[in-house]
């Protein structure tokens, strides 16, 4: 086990390269000047040039990228240019708000996601099961970008039961959650529904059939442990990838996050907290999958980590 973990943890050593170098490429591919974006277009030329000298981008992008690398080799995300803080600064202070929302809405996945996973397996075909698949449908194929809108207008404006935006007690993590753990609640179900199904044919079940067990009880009490393979694995997968959906959640609510953040440094062509957030998610995504392996393990005896 010790040896598994110290292999994927030197694994995130050249993931961490090759994520700061293709965004370190892209930002600077990117079109426009961050000096010009802070002083405006009217400034002074002296002024612009004197800028771009303090903040270091006259100088080549080999040497920039150098320095890049160096700064990470000894955790130093750089300076953010529009805020004048340390981005490792600035990600600390909006990391928590991100991981809040993505628990949030994971754990709002879960609660809706095993009970009409369970209905729609139990007893595939009947009246349950197509409402529980209709609901997934909706649920994949309406986007967050509609969806959120929608339940502010419903439950903020119209009914005044949750605050609008931002970020304060549980009342004002209610949309937001819902809003960014619905479609994957839509997929576990639907994953839930087909590990069962199959599950329901299996020898060992047919097994417990014959000892006069019911077909519910069979199914909870030997199925379900086998079945929880594949949905953990997407739950784990879906986990890092929550992260980074939380962008569009994060603006639509106003919550103080990685995703907002991000946002509001590519319009201000802040490159250093551009390249931290993206190199953040990045980690935050593998660190994820290895963790998801680890429960994998313990969630099938048949796995082992070698």
């Amino acid at each position: 086990m010790i040896n598994h973990l110290v292999r994927r943890m030197l694994a995130l050593v050249p993931v961490a390269i090759g994520v700061a170098t293709l965004t370190f490429a892209i930002i600077h591919l990117v079109p426009g000047d961050p000096v010009i974006a802070m002083l405006g277009e009217t400034a002074a030329p002296a002024d612009i040039v004197g800028m771009r000298r303090q903040l270091g981008l006259d100088r080549p992008l080999l040497a920039q990228y150098a320095a890049y690398l160096g700064g990470l080799a000894v955790g130093d995300l750089g300076e953010s240019i529009s805020y004048r803080k340390p981005v490792a600064r600035l990600i600390a202070e909006r990391f928590p708000a991100t991981i809040e929302l993505a628990a949030a809405g994971m754990l709002v996945a879960i609660l809706l996601a095993f009970p009409l996973g369970l209905i729609a397996g139990s007893n595939p075909g009947g009246a349950g099961d197509l409402g529980a698949m209709g609901f997934a449908i909706v649920g994949i194929s309406v986007p967050h970008i509609y969806l959120g809108p929608l339940l502010m207008i419903l439950f903020s404006l119209d009914l005044r039961w949750l605050p609008l935006t931002g970020r304060g007690g549980i009342s004002h993590l209610v949309l937001p959650a819902v809003t960014l753990g619905t479609a994957l609640a839509a997929i576990l179900a639907r994953m839930l529904r087909q590990s069962l199904i199959r599950v329901r044919e299996s020898d060992y079940m047919r097994t417990a059939l014959s000892k006069g067990l019911s077909a519910r009880a069979a199914l909870f009490r030997h199925g379900l442990k086998n079945a929880m393979t594949s949905v953990v694995t997407i739950i784990g997968l879906q986990m890092g990838a929550l992260l980074s959906g939380t962008l569009i959640t994060e603006i639509i609510f106003s919550w103080p996050g990685i995703g907002r953040l991000l946002i509001t440094a590519i319009g201000a062509r802040d490159y250093p907290v551009v390249e931290g957030c993206v190199l953040t998610f990045a980690m935050t995504y593998v660190v994820v999958n290895m963790a998801t392996d680890l429960v994998y393990a313990m969630v099938d005896p048949r796995v082992r980590i070698s």
